[in-house]
């Protein structure tokens, strides 16, 4: 509802209990005979300076007189006329009212008047674009034609007049009511209570405005009218009470306009709390019960509550019913009894009832009157049914299809059993437009469920599934993101296994929060993979991502260019346990921790580099070495900003929270999360703990050989010597081909000239693989041929492809390394 309408009503409603008209009693002359005390103060005559004079004279206006002359002289008036005019004051002023005049019938067989007036400047000025308001102004005694009943009552309240609206509406006839009182002509709680208010009235002369009661009818009627009666006390000329004047009006669209309102503003607010979409079917089960309805149900599509697309047309397909999922269920009664179905489960739809024809044809179907006698679809296809409408004396149907944007979710349904009174077309109009309201809700939880599924899906591709630091280090990990909703930001972490049993540890940090910000971040993490496995020292791999984002920014939709820009940091680390050495770089990133194993926090000084994307200054590497289990800790900015705490701050709470070398490693990333996350987090938070290892040293042997051919059979031995006191006897074979190749290559490419002043190194690595690295001094790349059968050279890394699970060729300081790896038993 609009605010605007929303004054309306309150307008109306304050017009209805503040305005108080003036009342009046003539007789067929047009000559007072009654005056009330709330004439007395509009006007300011006392009903002695009043009664028996001509009505007329109070009127300014000859026009006014003219009119009220010839109306009195219709003889067939029989109803209401209304009118502006303008009073005269006892003081000489003039007083703008509105009249209201209705002819009475009295058992005297004489025909009387009854005059209201009221202030017009008590009036509101009701807005032209408020029309839900117009059916509380009907309520106002005082507008044109106004459906008013009249009564006049004696000193003993017995009827001595009325008009012939009082009658249609309270639903008592004439010849009942003339010449007794209310209590005789409708015995009964209601009656007495009126009277009392009657008697009140005559006692203090205070009027009594707006008393709310119900008619009278027989209780087989279908439609209660609710009547808001205000009551006058009429004096004669010596001030005496003649009697009480009693003024009815019909609210009763009114106020159910009022309840379907207050109804519709509920659901506003009850409604859609939540983007769940089972949730918001149990909340307009809930609204419905007992507001409208007994019993409620709203059965789902089984698709909308996985967040599918729903189908335009639910029916029958091929024969068979789409399955739907009793998502909200209410009743008055607790349990819920009349239904067969529990929440969750999937409900039977028979392929003739009317929940079928609703979903066929999207329009509601309303049986004001649910007639089971007749239901074959009942009795034959859906019997339990049947027996629960009979059990519970379902007596009133309305099923009502949900449904947005062109495709329906389901069905409400909405059920009257204990209430006597059936549907009618105004409760239809209340449950569309409930169920209107719910249907906006439902489809938004609908996308939301198939954004998240989406985005979960996403996430699951993009963070590692089960990270692990092979025999270099023992890594735990956190992720919370700060939009609970979609459940993924910016943030990344990566550990990615190298060669030689090193590691590389990655975490990184793309500006937003939703799927575009993880979107950003799986192009990054893409390219950082690449980037690692081209083995490359950690500046090197930062200016070659640096340079991917710029390309990524670039390649962004000009016209979106302000909100796709790419803002990101970083920070890339590699262990070796060989060495036990870490080498690392950042690009704008917060620096890591590093915890000693009796627990002491460092932030090594690593310079800061600027953000991704930029392309200001060059990146620079860090080389440390660390004690074997020793903590590595990278993080987010969000673990150690929020809004009322700086990054020192944040820092210092890091330092402290790391500081437990009695924890394990996941209890410490987890307690460490925990100390330092604020609530509500406003940013994405990362924390990646890496507890490094080293190889022993019978784990690793090396040799250095000059660089000349004779070398290559010495250097097969010593490998084979090596393998026999590990026990891998089986790869004796492989691993001399391998170390034979790979030397060759070293000593034709590595040096063209055959110099003798360069060595050659052979490194065997046992760990999870048995790595074979031969080292030179070239740094020539060398390439995979695929050799004729004429040519007598190019065969070497084919051989080797063929020997390893892998190989590749990492860049040294010195020079180069070409390593190959063999898988070991399991029980290696």
């Amino acid at each position: 509802m609009s605010s605007s309408a929303e004054t309306a009503v309150s307008k109306a409603q304050t017009a209805i209990d503040t305005v108080c008209p003036a009342i009046a009693l003539l007789d067929a002359q047009g000559t007072v005979v009654g005056w009330s005390q709330t004439a007395q103060r509009l006007m300011g005559y006392s009903a002695a300076e009043v009664v028996g004079r001509s009505a007329g004279v109070l009127l300014v206006a000859a026009d006014d007189r003219a009119k009220a002359s010839q109306a009195a002289q219709e003889s067939t008036l029989r109803c209401s006329w209304s009118d502006h005019a303008r009073v005269l004051h006892r003081d000489g002023r003039s007083i703008d009212v509105r009249l209201c005049v209705s002819s009475l019938s009295g058992h005297d067989g004489r025909d009387w008047w009854v005059i209201c007036a009221t202030d017009r400047t008590l009036l509101p000025t009701w807005p032209t674009e408020a029309t839900v308001a117009e059916p509380l102004l009907a309520t106002l005694p005082l507008q044109s034609c106004p459906p008013i009943g009249v009564v006049i009552r004696d000193t003993h309240l017995r009827c001595i007049q009325v008009n012939d609206t009082q009658g249609s509406k309270d639903g008592i006839p004439l010849p009942k009511r003339l010449g007794r009182r209310l209590t005789e002509a409708a015995p009964g709680t209601e009656a007495e209570t009126l009277e009392a208010v009657m008697h009140q009235v005559l006692v203090s002369g205070d009027p009594a405005i707006n008393v709310d009661y119900q008619d009278f009818l027989p209780a087989t009627e279908r439609r209660t009218r609710i009547l808001t009666a205000s009551y006058f006390r009429l004096d004669d000329a010596q001030g005496r009470a003649l009697g009480v004047c009693v003024v009815s009006v019909d609210v009763t669209d009114s106020r159910q306009a009022r309840e379907r309102l207050a109804i519709l503003g509920e659901a506003s607010r009850r409604i859609g709390t939540t983007l769940d979409v089972m949730q918001t079917a149990q909340e307009l089960a809930t609204l419905a019960v007992p507001f409208l309805a007994d019993y409620s149900t709203v059965d789902l599509a089984e698709s909308v509550p996985l967040g599918e697309e729903p189908l335009a047309h639910l029916g029958p397909q091929d024969g068979r019913i789409p399955v739907f999922r009793r998502a909200g269920l209410s009743s008055i009664h607790p349990g819920t009894p009349e239904s067969l179905f529990a929440r969750g489960e999937p409900v039977f739809v028979p392929p003739t009832s009317p929940f079928t024809g609703v979903l066929r044809s999207g329009k509601s179907h309303f049986e004001p009157v649910l007639d089971t006698s007749q239901g074959a679809w009942l009795d034959h296809q859906d019997p339990a049914r049947a027996e629960k409408i009979r059990e519970h004396a379902m007596h009133s149907l309305m099923v009502v299809p949900i449904h947005a944007r062109g495709a329906v979710l389901g069905v409400a349904v909405f059920v009257r059993t204990e209430n006597p009174r059936p549907f009618e077309e105004d409760d239809l109009l209340l449950a569309e437009e409930l169920v209107s309201w719910a249907a906006l809700a439902l489809d938004n939880a609908r996308q939301y469920a198939r954004e998240r599924s989406a985005v979960l899906a996403l996430r699951r591709l993009l963070h590692p599934h089960r990270p692990t630091g092979g025999s270099a280090a023992d890594v735990a990990w956190r992720y919370v993101p700060a939009d609970s909703h979609h459940g993924i930001g910016g943030d990344w972490f990566d550990v990615i296994p190298l060669s030689g049993a090193r590691v590389a540890l990655v975490v990184g940090d793309v500006v937003g929060h939703g799927i575009n910000a993880a979107a950003k971040m799986g192009q990054l993490r893409t390219a950082m993979h690449t980037l690692a496995d081209m083995d490359m020292p950690p500046d090197e791999v930062l200016s070659r991502l640096d340079e991917q984002v710029i390309r990524f920014t670039e390649a962004e939709d000009p016209r979106c260019q302000g909100t796709t820009m790419m803002a990101a940091t970083c920070l890339y680390a590699v262990y070796d346990p060989a060495t036990c050495t870490c080498t690392m770089a950042r690009a704008g990133h917060p620096p890591p921790a590093v915890i000693d194993p009796r627990g002491h926090v460092t932030f090594p000084d690593l310079p800061a580099g600027a953000p991704l994307g930029l392309g200001l200054v060059p990146f620079e590497s860090v080389t440390l070495e660390l004690a074997e289990g020793s903590v590595l800790a990278f993080y987010t900015d969000g673990l150690i900003e929020g809004r009322h705490q700086d990054i020192g701050a944040g820092m210092n709470r890091l330092c402290a929270a790391l500081s437990r070398p009695d924890l394990t490693l996941d209890d410490l990333c987890s307690s460490t999360v925990d100390a330092l996350r604020v609530k509500p987090p406003s940013d994405d938070v990362t924390l990646l703990l890496a507890r490094t290892r080293s190889l022993s040293t019978d784990q690793v042997a090396s040799w250095q050989f000059p660089s000349a051919p004779s070398v290559v059979s010495r250097a097969r031995t010593l490998a084979a010597r090596q393998l026999a006191q590990w026990g891998l006897e089986h790869l004796a074979e492989s691993t001399e081909l391998i170390v034979s190749e790979l030397f060759t290559n070293a000593i034709i490419h590595g040096n063209g000239d055959c110099r003798n002043d360069h060595t050659i190194g052979l490194r065997l690595i046992r760990h999870e693989m048995l790595t074979c690295e031969v080292s030179d001094a070239s740094h020539s790349h060398p390439l995979v041929r695929h050799p004729r059968s004429t040519d007598e050279h190019g065969r070497g890394l084919f051989l080797v492809t063929q020997l390893s699970r892998r190989w590749g060729t990492r860049h040294i300081p010195e020079g180069k390394i070409i390593w190959a790896d063999q898988r070991l038993p399991a029980s290696t």
